[in-house]
């Protein structure tokens, strides 16, 4: 599952699309990638180091590769990582709360399991639109998973570096006029 989350918790975007486990660079067949829906103007997606760090055609913003060089980067990991925190605790209470449907042997088809999980991200909603918020199980998040080699950038895909670089320098106060 692949989701986008606002700063409470709350799924704006979710893509379920192969059953099983994928790299994340399957986000090139969601609907947000493919429809360039979000981010809107002015704003930035924050990713895993799993992803491609992209200026176009989506805004998404990854860590800087360990090891780092310096504090610059060192600091701007840190607070990318605290943004970026938000959604594994969406995850980790979601997997919480629907625990005993999604941590047993689903006895569906292995294609209707997508449509399981995405009605498990619609009730999570319809639970925090309602004040029924759940602290995650810690050890459900998913922070420390380690992350594949990302793949290069697609002929329609612009690096996001020049980016994050910026934004790592105004993190740490460096910001040059």
């Amino acid at each position: 599952m692949q989701a986008i989350c606002d700063s409470s918790g709350r799924f704006l975007d979710i893509y379920v699309g192969y059953p099983g486990s994928v790299h994340d660079t399957r986000m090139k067949n969601s609907s947000f990638y493919t429809a360039r829906r979000y981010p809107p103007t002015g704003y930035i997606l924050l990713g895993d180091g799993g992803y491609p760090c992209l200026d176009t055609p989506i805004c998404l913003i990854t860590p800087f590769k360990e090891p780092v060089h310096g504090q610059v980067q060192q600091r701007f990991n840190y607070y990318q990582s605290r943004g970026r925190s938000i959604i594994e605790r969406a995850f980790g209470m979601m997997k919480t709360r629907w625990r005993s449907t999604l941590f047993r042997a689903l006895e569906v088809k292995p294609t209707f399991a997508p449509q399981v999980i995405s009605s498990c991200a619609f009730l999570h909603n319809v639970c925090m639109d309602n004040g029924d918020t759940l602290a995650p199980d810690e050890a459900m998040w998913d922070r420390d998973d380690p992350q594949p080699p990302r793949e290069a950038l697609a002929h329609n895909e612009t690096s996001g570096n020049d980016t994050r670089n910026r934004l790592a320098a105004l993190v740490s106060g460096n910001v040059q006029a």
